[in-house]
């Protein structure tokens, strides 16, 4: 069963206030000039990378589709909205039978992205599109953010697994978005259980420093944990003397103790003292995870430690430092008149600072050179060209109203796996960089 349709607690019952105030008054001034129904197409997009970044990883598109079967005013938000005077009673009257009946199109989630890559495509009336411009912006900028800082720490950490541990540092509810768009990244499981929970994603978690202090010593510690959660437990090995810590942890659990935890100092130092401290008692077997601010930097320089695997926090759900894609809506085509047959013409803001868009309704493809490798992103209005015919990126999410593209987490996982893999080698790289792929406008 599709966990959206259990209605989870951590579901909001309406997206439909998820919005800016002007996207309503727009509505009313629309509805008033007789430019509502008119054919619209929006895109979503971004200008440029974070700075640095050589691909961003498209996330949150199964919470996009989510929110819009979500917006709905119901009555509640419909009395808020008529107390604090923000719509008259026509655009009242209007929102309260509003559904999305319009189709929705754009990059299968987990998919990589350059600058204007057109990541999403919403046509419908210009009435029903526009409203949802913000509550799509703040799930895609975020959880775009959040995978692409996940996917640059799954790189540096390799074949290590990567724990998803930043609930603590982010909004509760931005926590279940975080942990589910870092498992797109490549992150294997999470410590945030309203993510497991409402995804299914695998959760991991054994104790903290409280509980070795809760204790008269921290042998009483770890015979309490071990006792309780079995000697495959992860035990926390730093809240005193790491040396004397790991003795003990071995004694008490013997050598088959599932895991050490170490969460501060010098991780690359101590984690070749433990690891030969663990060998020395028998305990070769017992993996050593390190947590304490992690990011991908912090990860490759792990690389050559004994490490076996890698908790991250607060740099992964800040998006390691770029905490949004700067993802944006814009209008690209209308129609002059009303009708689902009415030809539409291309739009365009033309404006000063690089704050430009290129007009009309678009498709993409990704180029590959002789060897398979992505070579060029491209972007046109017109006839796709034959040869880039097999190699289209945009794909159908949503028809008439109707989510037509719903799949497994692990597919969005996995996809994004490949297409990652698909790009040139230098993409992988953490030092500062161009986007890997350039973007041609045809």
């Amino acid at each position: 069963m599709n966990a959206a349709d259990l209605r989870l607690p951590v579901d909001v019952p309406s997206t439909a206030l998820f919005t800016d105030r002007y996207e309503l008054t727009m509505l009313q001034a629309a509805l008033r000039s007789g430019t509502a129904d008119r054919r619209s197409v929006f895109e979503v997009f971004t200008r440029r990378l974070p700075e640095g970044r050589r691909y961003g990883v498209v996330a949150g598109t199964g919470r996009v589709l989510d929110a819009v079967e979500n917006f709905r005013f119901d009555s509640g938000v419909l009395d808020f909205l008529a107390a604090q005077r923000i719509v008259d009673e026509p655009t009242l009257a209007w929102l309260a039978d509003y559904r999305f009946r319009g189709d929705i199109r754009g990059y299968p989630e987990g998919e990589v992205y350059f600058p204007g890559s057109p990541i999403l495509r919403v046509e419908g009336t210009f009435a029903e599109a526009v409203l949802l411009e913000t509550v799509i912006l703040s799930i895609l900028n975020h959880d775009s953010a959040v995978a692409a800082a996940a996917s640059r720490m799954a790189v540096a950490a390799g074949d290590r697994p990567l724990i998803e541990m930043g609930a603590r540092r982010t909004h509760e509810l931005a926590a279940v978005a975080a942990a589910r768009a870092a498992y797109v990244g490549g992150f294997t499981s999470t410590s945030d259980l309203a993510a497991g929970f409402r995804y299914s994603i695998p959760t991991v978690g054994t104790s903290a420093h409280a509980f070795t202090l809760l204790h008269d010593s921290e042998r009483d510690a770890f015979t309490a944990q071990v006792d309780s959660l079995g000697e495959g437990t992860t035990l926390l090995v730093d809240t005193y003397d790491v040396t004397e810590a790991v003795r003990a942890a071995v004694e008490i659990a013997g050598p088959e103790l599932g895991a050490v935890r170490i969460d501060s100092g010098d991780l690359l130092l101590l984690a070749h003292r433990v690891r030969q401290q663990l060998d020395d008692l028998g305990a070769t077997k017992t993996k050593i995870v390190v947590t304490s601010d992690l990011d991908e930097y912090a990860i490759a320089s792990l690389a050559a430690a004994p490490v076996d695997a890698y908790g991250v926090g607060t740099q992964l759900v800040t998006g390691s430092g770029h905490p949004t894609c700067s993802m944006v809506y814009k209008l690209v085509a209308r129609a002059d008149e009303a009708g689902p047959d009415a030809p539409l013409r291309p739009v365009a803001k033309k404006s000063m600072g690089g704050k430009t868009s290129i007009g009309g309704r678009k498709w993409a493809a990704r180029r590959p050179d002789a060897a398979g490798v992505a070579e060029a992103e491209v972007v046109g209005t017109g006839a796709v060209p034959p040869e880039l015919a097999d190699h289209q990126l945009i794909v159908e999410l949503v028809r008439g109203g109707e989510v037509v593209a719903r799949e497994p987490l692990d597919a969005v996982r996995d996809r994004h796996a490949a297409a990652r893999a698909g790009l040139p080698l230098s993409a992988t790289q953490l030092s500062r960089g161009e986007p890997v792929l350039p973007t041609e406008y045809l």
